[in-house]
């Protein structure tokens, strides 16, 4: 078997203005990213995403480009099996059959950003491919899946302070969750505005939900310690991202100030900078995203290392249909996962480009059974959303 064609697309799909929401990215308008088709000399055709914005705050263009025109064409030819192969050479780029030889990475001086962006739009193709040719569904290949149902959390909460408690419970009734995730930071303006809408959802939603806030990283380190005294009685699941994410003495410092557990990783590449959150006692919890931190490759070698660390994996999914289902194979194959990523804000790349519904119940996502990463592609959406081919 092998890839005989490769083609990408930057996909924008509208979102209708009374399901826009504000936040520090600004208005969500749309849902960008890179979508990936792979296909094989036998017909199989995988599915995969690279991003390197959230929502509709970056430009594709680059990306897509970087799939088509280089990254794309070295893979033409190649087995999909040697999934890990073609991850380590096109990291390595130039110095891949050294690397490869001497046991150890050599890669190029641009290791990062939009070369593992486009490393994990193919990785998560090509392992789609390998689950449709062996006919087993991703988990499988991966080690098998711990449950066929996920504990889930719904993430959204960017309502002001006299609304969010409401907003929040709609998302408790709309899927029985009893975990919620909120936005905090600089879409506040300042730690106070930040806390006192956290006291309002916490007394809206009683002790028994959990509460998790994202600060984007937002705030500084003196305005994340003051965020977290002042809202130190709402006993938050996580504080995520609480400063940004190159600053990681000062995530360690933020840690080290609260009772309250830091998750970060979703604007970081790779096992190695993971490796560095964690060497730097900087979290409790990972969240690499499969979209841009290198694939479902990347993201089971990630949450080894949580493994390791005795520490949680909670990946970032706020994405795109084939990286949130590469996300759910990960989730289950994982032991040191925790809970799934469910965006209740409204996000078309998901729903639209899957023909399956994709929905939670009781709080729980189920992890799918079919071939593949489990996703029934619309081309329909992206033959009319694309914008660049």
């Amino acid at each position: 078997m092998k890839i005989v064609s490769a083609q990408a697309w930057w996909v924008q799909i509208p979102i209708e203005t009374d399901k826009q929401h504000v936040s520090d990215f600004g208005r969500l308008r749309s849902f960008d990213a890179a979508i990936l088709r792979l296909e094989t000399d036998d017909g199989l055709v995988g599915w995969g995403e690279g991003k390197n914005a959230a929502g509709s705050a970056g430009q594709y263009g680059t990306l897509v480009h970087l799939l088509n025109h280089e990254f794309g064409p070295k893979i033409i030819g190649r087995d999909p099996a040697d999934v890990t192969y073609i991850w380590e050479d096109l990291y390595n780029g130039v110095r891949a059959d050294k690397a490869r030889m001497s046991g150890h990475a050599m890669p190029e001086l641009a290791r990062r950003g939009l070369t593992v962006a486009a490393i994990s739009a193919i990785d998560i193709a090509l392992w789609d491919i390998l689950g449709k040719a062996d006919s087993k569904p991703v988990w499988q290949l991966l080690g098998g899946r711990k449950a066929d149902r996920l504990r889930a959390y719904a993430s959204g909460g960017w309502a002001d302070k006299d609304n969010i408690g409401a907003q929040l419970q709609s998302y408790v009734d709309q899927g029985g969750f009893d975990g919620v995730k909120m936005r905090v930071g600089a879409m506040d303006g300042t730690p106070h505005r930040s806390a006192e809408r956290v006291i309002a959802a916490r007394k809206a939603l009683g002790p028994d939900i959990d509460i998790m806030v994202d600060a984007h990283g937002t705030f500084t380190v003196a305005d994340a310690k003051r965020f977290a005294y002042l809202a130190r009685d709402c006993d938050l699941a996580w504080f995520e991202e609480p400063v940004i994410g190159d600053d990681k003495p000062g995530m360690a410092e933020v840690r080290a100030a609260s009772h309250i557990p830091i998750s970060a990783g979703e604007s970081e590449s790779t096992r190695f900078d993971f490796r560095d959150l964690i060497v730097g006692r900087c979290v409790d919890i990972l969240q690499p995203d499969p979209a841009c931190c290198g694939g479902i490759t990347e993201a089971m070698r990630i949450g080894t290392l949580a493994s390791a660390f005795n520490l949680r994996l909670a990946p970032h999914l706020w994405a795109g249909a084939p990286c949130f289902f590469a996300g759910l194979h990960v989730c289950a194959a994982s032991p040191s996962s925790s809970t799934v990523e469910f965006s209740l804000g409204a996000n078309p790349m998901i729903h639209d480009l899957s023909k399956t519904p994709v929905k939670a119940e009781d709080g729980k996502i189920a992890i799918p059974d079919a071939h593949g990463i489990g996703l029934d592609m619309n081309e329909a959406v992206i033959e009319k959303f694309a914008i660049q081919g």
